[in-house]
């Protein structure tokens, strides 16, 4: 067979086929000893020799490998060539060569071992033609030279190079491409040991395959020019459909699919960073990311996602639909600055991936400079999006298909094997003695074992008897006068307690408890006769609470089936041993259910009268803390809040009940909302007053001002109503008393009925003020008006007597927010 020559493309010389030739064949008379030396050396010849034949073809094939594998990774394959060619002939550093394409000069393009110090030298090396070094010669010469030792050879001139490399003897090989040299392929060895032709040739080979590699490369990078010129849109299709792929062979993998999306989106939209997020359990998160800092994504991932305004995502989530914000720092709603700094962008594009029209993630893409994004570019993301929702709900059918699966086959093969088990655990609550009967009798038959016992662990190394089958006389008998023994670490029990593993024993004649004389391992063998023995631990909470154990009388080992089987059964013995645990303790856990129904009652009664005067979310903090003290009667510094509708009075008058009771129903909901939010306790209300408290029970770091900011939206939202009464023919206005003091607090009322109460001056003040404030006005104390003049406009109104106060009393109408003017 002849064999081409990769690097000329002509063929080469057929390899010769080494023979071997029996020299000196051994003549009759001859000694045995002199015959049997001269086999075992051409053995060992031979050996060798074709060990040498298979590594190097193992390397070739896997340099093939690697050639085919890699071909966008030129440099893998260079190196996997280099190091291959290094380790099999034996050379201490290697290195390929390729023109830089600068004045004819050659650089490393891979290497195996070289020196640090080399690697330096060699950065600003130029090397050309001639006979000075051994690039040059063989550039030269076009073919394959070595240098046995480069301190003797008069023409070599880069002694520099040697000493830094630390190199003897060199060996170049051209990588030849239709007669033109491409690159080389050069060896090293650190002593005077020039390569043999063997080695030379298998070199030669490996400069054949990077020639290959090589020109894999070049048509690879040409074929790539060529398709550059295609379309946009082709580009973007191929992708989509790249993607689809990965959503179809990720199946299992919903991580490597979106990232493969996130990457992909970021890649063919021209954006910086890209991330996407999740819902799960009704909350988003941002899931994986693209491009973003470490640093970023340790910020941003714990950060809740809302659906609002004040974000990218949060507004996509908002609205349902893409959001593209060209620069988010000139967007007045966007106020995510601190992560937008973190970030580095200014572009933004959230893309919500929906399915049946409701958000279950957002694709976001971002650009570091203000640069929209197209229309076209908007439309690719929207199709990831799509895709990614795709792939979300593929990876949610498949994992409820899977876990389905998985329960319905746990189930089939358990159920034949542990039926009648369980059937007498059923039919024998609370009694173990048939439960460990059937146990051992399905264990012995379907196993083919002779006897079978089972055993509880006690205290102090003690194991004790608690059930049989088809044992021994003789080994009955003594287990019965001695149903409690104490083990040897070095028995089969012993073993199973240390290790939680089965423990099998092929031949117990054999085992080392026997051997050493133990008194039980030898009563087992010589008494009952047993042979193959398996040991299986009961255990519960990873604690060996017994030891299940099977006999056969001939040595023969249990197969790995049969050891599951034990295993099982000795699962099934701990069930057993907890369900009469469970069973005595059931008439204990019914008194306490009884006692924590009782408890919970109680909790419904507090929070249900709790939740009469303070927020849902007070009041779940105060029941959830246990800290209903607060509740109890104490003097706290509090601001109160009194309002009330003007000419109620003459319309409740005029008016219908029902009429009236509808008002009062608008009334009580448009204040009652606010009330929430804004985390005011309701003190009392009756008809159209209502009076409310901050800062108690639960602490607000400036009461006066969370209440003047309640009493503006009270205003806005209260006028909206009075204009629509208006229109009805009800001539109703609303008004508005804050004071700031100090009062004693606590529930007053009766079993069954309570109230929380605010008592002192400071709720009479802020009933007079809301008697005297006009429709519309909002009166507040002075005390009020120091805690709150930097944030909030006002006027003044003049000085009131007001009754149960001994001096006149500033009061100041609210006009509106600062921040608002």
């Amino acid at each position: 067979m002849r064999r081409r020559d990769k690097a000329g493309g002509k063929a080469a010389k057929t390899q010769r086929r080494k023979t071997l030739t029996r020299r000196n064949a051994p003549k009759a008379g001859r000694g045995r000893r002199s015959l049997s030396t001269g086999k075992e050396t051409n053995v060992a010849r031979l050996t060798r020799e074709h060990d040498e034949a298979l590594e190097q073809q193992a390397a070739t094939v896997e340099v093939l490998k690697v050639i085919s594998r890699s071909t966008f990774d030129l440099t893998k394959v260079l190196n996997s060539l280099v190091e291959a060619a290094g380790r099999l002939c034996e050379a201490d550093m290697a290195q390929i060569l390729r023109p830089s394409g600068k004045d004819g000069s050659y650089y490393t393009a891979a290497s195996y071992r070289l020196t640090p110090d080399f690697k330096e030298y060699a950065r600003t090396r130029t090397l050309t033609p001639g006979r000075g070094t051994l690039v040059g010669r063989v550039l030269v010469e076009r073919k394959s030279v070595q240098i046995s030792d480069v301190l003797a050879d008069p023409e070599y001139t880069s002694g520099e190079a040697a000493r830094l490399g630390g190199w003897r003897t060199i060996l170049g090989v051209p990588l030849l491409r239709e007669g033109i040299p491409i690159g080389l392929l050069v060896l090293h060895r650190a002593t005077v040991r020039p390569f043999t032709d063997k080695q030379i040739e298998l070199i030669e080979t490996f400069a054949a395959q990077a020639v290959i590699a090589i020109e894999n490369a070049r048509l690879l990078n040409e074929l790539r020019q060529r398709t550059d010129e295609l379309s946009e849109s082709l580009q973007q299709q191929t992708a989509t459909a790249d993607v689809l792929k990965v959503i179809s062979r990720s199946t299992f993998d919903l991580q490597t699919v979106l990232q493969t999306l996130v990457e992909s989106a970021a890649r063919l939209c021209d954006a910086d960073k890209a991330i996407i997020s999740r819902e799960k359990n009704g909350v988003f998160y941002r899931a994986e990311a693209y491009g973003f800092s470490r640093e970023f994504m340790d910020q941003v991932r714990d950060t809740l996602i809302k659906a609002e305004r004040g974000s990218g995502i949060g507004r996509a989530l908002l609205e349902g639909r893409v959001i593209h914000i060209p620069d988010v720092k000139a967007d007045p709603d966007y106020t995510f600055m601190e992560h937008q700094k973190l970030g580095a962008f200014r572009t933004l594009l959230a893309v919500p991936m929906l399915r049946e029209g409701v958000p279950k993630g957002i694709v976001t893409l971002t650009r570091s400079e203000v640069r929209p994004f197209t229309d076209k570019q908007i439309e690719l993301a929207t199709t990831f999006a799509d895709q990614a929702a795709i792939a979300i709900e593929n990876v949610r059918l498949f994992d409820e298909v899977q876990a389905r699966t998985r329960e319905l086959s746990e189930s089939l093969e358990q159920q034949t094997a542990t039926s009648e088990v369980l059937k007498i655990i059923s039919s024998s609550p609370g009694q173990l003695a048939p439960v460990f009967e059937a146990i051992l009798a399905n264990a012995v038959r379907l196993c083919v074992a002779k006897f079978g016992t089972l055993w509880m662990a006690e205290k102090d190394d003690h194991i004790r008897s608690v059930a049989s089958h088809a044992e021994p006389p003789e080994l009955a008998e003594l287990r019965r006068r001695e149903p409690v023994v104490k083990f040897n670490p070095s028995s089969g029990f012993g073993r199973v307690l240390k290790t939680k593993h089965v423990v099998h024993v092929i031949d117990m004649s054999q085992d080392p408890a026997y051997l050493a004389g133990n008194p039980r391992a030898v009563t087992l063998v010589d008494l009952g006769g047993a042979r193959t023995v398996m040991f299986a631990p009961m255990l519960k909470d990873n604690e060996v609470i017994g030891v299940l154990t099977i006999y056969r009388q001939e040595v023969r080992p249990f197969t790995e089936k049969q050891i599951d089987l034990v295993r099982n059964f000795a699962a099934q013995a701990v069930i057993a041993i907890e369900n009469t645990r469970l069973l005595h303790d059931l008439n204990k856990l019914n008194q306490q259910l009884e006692q924590r129904v009782t408890d919970q009652v109680s909790e419904i009664e507090r929070m249900g009268r709790l939740r009469r005067f303070l927020p849902p979310q007070v009041a779940d903090l105060i029941v959830a803390s246990g800290a209903e003290k607060q509740l109890e009667s104490h003097r706290r510094e509090i601001t109160a809040l009194f309002c009330d509708l003007r000419g109620f009075t003459g319309f409740s008058e005029t008016s219908d009940p029902e009429d009236v009771i509808a008002l009062l129903r608008e009334y009580h909901a448009a204040i009652g909302g606010i009330i929430n939010k804004y985390g005011g306790t309701l003190e009392r209300y009756a008809g159209d007053g209502v009076m409310v408290v901050f800062n108690d029970p639960i602490p607000v770091d400036n009461p006066a001002l969370q209440a003047v900011l309640m009493a503006i939206e009270m205003r806005a939202a209260i006028g909206a109503l009075i204009e629509r009464w208006r229109k009805l023919g009800h001539d109703i206005g609303f008004g508005i008393g804050i004071a700031h003091g100090f009062a004693t607090l606590g529930t007053i009322g009766f079993e069954g009925r309570f109230d929380y109460a605010a008592i002192g001056t400071v709720s009479n003040v802020a009933s007079r003020l809301c008697d005297e404030a006009k429709p519309g006005q909002i009166l507040i104390s002075p005390r009020v008006l120091m805690a709150v003049e930097k944030d909030i406009a006002v006027e003044p109104v003049g000085d009131f007597a007001l009754k149960g106060i001994r001096r006149p009393l500033s009061a100041y109408n609210v006009l509106a927010t600062k921040v608002a003017n």
